[in-house]
């Protein structure tokens, strides 16, 4: 019984992919906010929200409010944006409760992320202008900011003793996935349309979700 919250909440992915496919608006409005409501539910199941396993249970929590706020009838960008921000705040917090060593590995994962980071964010505030949205800038900045930090704690667990290889993995994954959502959606609202977008936006998204608290819980809770 301890992965069946978590199973049930991709099954409601699953629809929730099926919906953006097939346009069915009103299924989107219950299955997007569902996912994230039971995979929170998932981790008060497993951590009782104890320890680390707080700020995950804090970042799916800011995560849903994040989607409500982009699922409105009249979209609040800032506001999903903000609250976005602050869920990755809290997986960054999450992922390092202990300062990381500082070493060969660490820092040819940190010149990866920069490199990714700095090209595509780049081209992203360089379509926000063109778009004449300046007010979103310094904002998107910030955010890429936290995004690109949020992966590179994520990789740290890679090459970190401490995390075994087992959880390390579905968090990478799930961080890149939730990483490389997030630049498809600013991708495609400001630098050029991508083929299903939304489509692709939301099964990175949830997917990525899914394998970060996946992982987490293994590492912290010891769930097997």
């Amino acid at each position: 019984m301890t992965f069946f919250l978590l199973w049930f909440a991709l099954i409601v992915a699953v629809l929730d992919w099926i919906a953006v496919a097939k346009k069915r608006i009103r299924l989107e409005y219950v299955t997007k906010p569902a996912v994230m409501l039971i995979l929170l539910l998932w981790v008060w199941q497993v951590s009782g929200f104890q320890g680390q396993m707080l700020w995950f249970g804090l970042g799916i929590l800011f995560s849903l409010a994040g989607d409500i706020f982009l699922m409105l009838p009249r979209e609040r960008f800032m506001a999903g944006l903000v609250s976005f921000l602050l869920a990755h705040i809290s997986y960054i917090i999450g992922l390092n409760n202990l300062l990381p060593d500082i070493n060969l590995a660490s820092l040819v994962l940190a010149a990866f992320v920069i490199l990714a980071s700095v090209t595509v964010t780049r081209r992203i505030i360089t379509g926000i202008a063109v778009k004449g949205e300046e007010r979103l800038k310094i904002p998107s900045l910030v955010y890429s900011a936290a995004i690109s930090l949020m992966l590179y704690s994520a990789l740290l667990t890679l090459v970190n003793p401490g995390w075994s290889f087992v959880s390390a993995l579905p968090v990478s994954v799930g961080a890149l996935l939730f990483y490389l959502s997030d630049i498809s959606l600013a991708w495609n609202k400001f630098v050029s349309p991508l083929s299903h977008a939304r489509l692709r936006i939301m099964v990175t998204y949830h997917l990525g979700q899914i394998l970060l608290v996946l992982g987490a819980a293994i590492h912290y809770v010891g769930i097997t």
